[in-house]
């Protein structure tokens, strides 16, 4: 398994760019998010030799730039400086906190109900089915049929790359769960995990959370590492065998 230093670094370096996204990195890392995903711009990885008002004054204005009016900020202790007090002064509301979180894969094994099954993302199908998910989970629109088709290519790509995968979930045979992983420098990267509201606290999480680490110590990790919500899957993560490294809040600023 990774140090600790180095399973920071590894999350302060993890951002994601949505497809047909936007982004600039300069003083930090900024990134205008597709409708399909709320819009708005994201913040995060501070970097700069500018004072923390220069460096927010830089964001918003891009974020104007952009057409947008809701730039979100993603805090990390390895930020410099610190934004967090700045954006408070200005008026950002505090909206969500997550935990970071690493154990070493394989590991311990993960206890899975009997009636809850996952699988590896390979069909149009299976693509369709992951979207009847995240649509109702994450209030996102719906792909249509063109975009079904670019997502199952990108996941077939990682797939055949040993980069990643999209993993899909049932519950007696009913999609309901579903998340993604990625590799990256000896770490499987655990991320967009979304359960239907119905069905959570059955195990379906659990399976999809089983099976990411399956295929990241396929692929060469040694190290899992995942961002969970304290509100929703931080207790599940806790309890099979995760380690905490911390928490990371994002603040919403309407520009």
């Amino acid at each position: 398994m990774h140090s600790d230093d180095e399973i920071l670094r590894a999350a302060a370096a993890w951002v994601w760019f949505p497809r047909g996204s936007e982004q600039e990195k300069s003083a930090l890392q900024l990134v205008r998010y597709p409708e399909r995903f709320g819009g708005g711009v994201r913040a995060s990885q501070v970097r700069s030799e500018s004072d923390a008002a220069a460096v927010v004054d830089h964001a918003i204005g891009r974020t104007r730039e952009w057409g947008a009016t809701r730039l979100t900020f993603w805090t990390n202790p390895s930020d410099s400086p610190d934004l967090e007090d700045e954006f408070r002064r200005r008026g950002a509301v505090h909206e969500d906190t997550v935990t970071v979180f690493a154990r070493p894969i394989p590991g311990d094994p993960i206890e899975v109900p009997a009636d809850a099954s996952a699988e590896v993302v390979r069909t149009l199908e299976q693509v369709r089915e992951v979207d009847l998910v995240n649509v109702p989970v994450w209030e996102q629109h719906p792909l249509d049929e063109a975009g079904l088709q670019e997502e199952l290519n990108e996941v077939t790509a990682a797939l055949d790359a040993r980069e990643g995968a999209r993993v899909l979930a049932r519950l007696d045979g009913k999609p309901v769960s579903t998340g993604g992983c990625t590799v990256v420098d000896g770490f499987v990267r655990l991320w967009g995990a979304a359960t239907l509201a119905e069905c959570r606290g059955r195990g379906a999480y659990r399976a999809v959370l089983a099976e990411r680490l399956r295929v990241g110590a396929e692929f060469g990790a040694t190290t899992a590492l995942v961002k969970g919500r304290v509100s929703t899957s931080a207790p599940i993560l806790a309890r099979a065998g995760f380690t905490q490294y911390g928490d990371e809040r994002s603040y919403v600023l309407t520009v």
